[in-house]
């Protein structure tokens, strides 16, 4: 699935926001809430914020977002990853 968002340039002027860091910032922010709100777990929120596990375990924790990463998850991950091979 390809989404594609509009956004008002008075909208990204107002966000403060060079454009060139809009659409990376919005995805890193949508990523975090998902995972935050346990609508993504942490594989497919770190994909969809184009991080590394790394950085975006180390934004998490700049954050002082908990992580949470049950059996549950481990295995949607690993159902998700087997059917993207």
């Amino acid at each position: 699935m390809e989404l594609q968002i509009s956004l008002p340039d008075d909208i990204a002027i107002g966000l403060k926001i060079p454009p060139q860091k809009i659409e990376e910032e919005i995805l890193r922010e949508a990523a975090i809430t998902f995972y935050i709100q346990g609508k993504a777990s942490m594989g497919v929120a770190r994909r969809l914020s184009g991080l590394g596990k790394r950085e975006f375990l180390d934004e998490l924790a700049k954050r002082k977002i908990t992580r949470h990463y049950s059996e549950k998850d481990a295995n949607a991950d690993i159902k998700y990853a087997k059917s993207h091979q």
